[in-house]
Formats: C-alpha cells, sequence, structure tokens
C-alpha cells in the first residue's frame, strides 16, 4: 500500500504491518474524543514514526497514487478530526 504523510511524501508499506498501525490509530482516536491534546500529539508521531520505519521511502518524483494519506506530524487535533473516517485514519 502507499501511504502519503502530509508534507513529507509516499512510503510503500506492507499490509502486514497494519495491526501495529491499526493499535496506534485506535489509541489517537481514543485521545481525541477524550480531547487529550498531549497524548494525542504523542501518539500520532508514534504512528507516523512506524509508517516511516516499516515502510519503504518512494522517490520525490514518483508520482504513485496513495491509498491512504496521514495527516503531517504539526497537524492539530482539529485537523486530523476533520480528516477522520469512521473507521479512523487507517481502515480496518
Amino acid at each position: 500500500m502507499i501511504v502519503r504523510i502530509m508534507g513529507e511524501g509516499q512510503v510503500k508499506l506492507d499490509d502486514a504491518h497494519f495491526a501495529e498501525l491499526n493499535k496506534l490509530d485506535d489509541e489517537l482516536l481514543a485521545e481525541m474524543e477524550s480531547g487529550d491534546e498531549a497524548g494525542f500529539q504523542r501518539t500520532l508521531g508514534a504512528l507516523l514514526d512506524a509508517v516511516r520505519r516499516l515502510g519503504s521511502p518512494l522517490p520525490d518524483d514518483a508520482l504513485e497514487p496513495s491509498e491512504l494519506i496521514l495527516p503531517s506530524p504539526d497537524a492539530s487535533l482539529e485537523e486530523v478530526r476533520e480528516m477522520l473516517s469512521d473507521d479512523g485514519l487507517i481502515p480496518g
């Protein structure tokens, strides 16, 4: 799956890693629902770090369609809330 982190670029990520990412996504949703801004920022950073660590960056000139778009590391709780589906940032 091709994942875009807004403001950074694209990463190719194997589907096998989505269980780990969904756990972080669930934590992020809980922190958003409770209004825990500090926890939200910490978990968003951990989620993006996991995508970077587990994925392989695509070249900057690659024009692959992104199947998943994640917010930038400095996104606010409100900005991410607008991006969410019922499933969170990561489907499944």
